[in-house]
């Protein structure tokens, strides 16, 4: 059954994920709530979307949708179970993609996010042996800059 994805959000209570989709062939949008079941305020939201995906009634509905959408839905939901509004929750998420942020400081799952974004734009810019534009070793020739900064390794005399 050929399903685009029209709108995808979710219920606080009972905790659920709300999809919106299209029939390819009759052209109806219908609604399907998904319950997300054993999910508490300290459960993993990368692994729970993972599951709800991949589960054998509710995966067909939800090729479109992608899995980082599923992910940031499944966080605000944990968040609301921690008493954060969901403004506060987007914002922190928001927050969460800044390009200065050091990655070392940050929780599993966050840097897990970081990482399955990084794996995207990774894919989008991707280029493969098809592509017409793909050159095998290109060598690419950077403007030298009328200032070279140095480093403090440079000027050092020792030798080891």
């Amino acid at each position: 059954m050929p399903i685009i994805a029209k709108r995808c959000g979710i219920n606080f209570d009972p905790p659920s994920v709300i999809l919106i989709y299209e029939n390819e062939h009759t052209h109806k949008l219908r609604k399907r709530i998904m319950p997300v079941r054993s999910f508490s305020q300290y459960s993993d939201c990368s692994r729970a979307a993972e599951r709800l995906k991949h589960h054998p009634r509710h995966g067909p509905y939800l090729d479109s949708v992608p899995l980082e959408q599923l992910v940031r839905l499944h966080t605000v939901l944990r968040d609301h179970l921690r008493g954060v509004s969901v403004e506060e929750s987007l914002k922190k998420q928001h927050r969460s993609h800044a390009e200065d942020e050091d990655l070392n400081k940050l929780s599993d799952e966050e840097l897990n996010r970081h990482k399955a974004q990084m794996d995207v734009l990774f894919e989008l810019n991707r280029r493969h042996k098809d592509d017409p534009d793909f050159v095998y070793d290109l060598e690419v020739e950077f403007p030298k800059t009328s200032v070279q900064e140095s480093c403090s390794w440079d000027e050092s005399d020792e030798e080891f």
